[in-house]
């Protein structure tokens, strides 16, 4: 029988990830099934557990489960620990694993796939979720000269600058905070795209010759924030597909230790209008 993987969400019926996941899987001749597993939201973990019951070897996370999900984990790695979010379950032995390749996906598409560098830019992460988290200490470890995040909860975006402010330039603003500063690199962690909808950021925010990147994937390449980011001047906008490649191709390798080639799958995924 093959090894069964899952990923699990609120909404999941757009993911991507299955196919991405059996065209690693074809590539490097692994066995495997990987689904897409609906949960409710207060059902995260019976579901989990019912999946590793019934012979599950691992899941990835999506909205809005990254941060209870290192709750469930009786290991989780030093990424995850601090990140506070888990996008990366390992199943062994009984046991549930944790791990988050977030970062270390986007730090790839951004460098690897569109050449874009992170060193001595003003980032704006918009959303203090898990997915917010998950990239903050990579952001920092690359050099980025100041990172302020935004979030219509203040509270939440005040939790990151405290916990990720000892070790870089990290600051917190509501969206209303935001107006006459424009930043380097502007970064959409937050679903809003999901629904059509755009986080509430002054257009000020968009710099000269800025870059604009939406965590969310959405066919042709292109999300209401992208879209409203090259009316306002940006100088290059990307959607999260090379992320969501990225970041699976790093589960991928900690599930079955081997590391799949990224390039043809997402050329495949933008061939095919993804």
């Amino acid at each position: 029988m093959p090894d069964r993987y899952a990923v699990i969400g609120n909404p999941v019926s757009h993911s991507k990830s299955p196919l991405i996941h059996a065209e690693f899987a074809r590539q490097t001749g692994q066995d495997i099934v990987y689904v897409k597993l609906p949960a409710p939201k207060r059902g995260f973990r019976t579901e989990v557990e019912r999946f590793m019951a019934h012979g599950g070897r691992g899941m990835n996370v999506t909205v809005p489960f990254k941060q209870e999900a290192v709750e469930i984990c009786q290991r989780a790695s030093e990424r995850a620990k601090f990140a506070q979010a888990v996008n990366t379950l390992i199943f062994e032995d009984g046991k549930i694993a944790g791990e988050n390749t977030d970062g270390a996906g986007l730090l790839h598409d951004l460098e690897k796939n569109l050449k874009v560098g992170v060193h001595g830019r003003r980032i704006l992460l918009m959303g203090a979720g898990g997915a917010a988290r998950g990239v903050m200490m990579p952001l920092i470890a690359r050099g980025a000269r100041l990172v302020v995040v935004a979030n219509r909860d203040i509270s939440k975006a005040k939790a990151l600058e405290e916990r990720f402010g000892l070790f870089g330039n990290v600051r917190a603003r509501g969206y209303d905070e935001l107006a006459g500063t424009a930043f380097d690199l502007i970064i959409n962690s937050t679903s809003a795209s999901l629904q059509g909808a755009i986080p509430p950021a002054p257009k000020s925010i968009f710099a000269q010759d800025c870059v604009v990147y939406d965590m969310v994937y959405a066919a042709g390449g292109t999300t209401p924030f992208l879209t409203m980011a090259r009316e306002c001047g940006a100088a290059f906008t990307s959607d999260g597909l090379g992320m969501l490649v990225e970041q699976a191709a790093e589960s991928f390798f900690l599930w079955r230790g081997v590391r799949p080639d990224t390039g043809p799958v997402l050329d495949m995924l933008r061939a095919a209008g993804i």
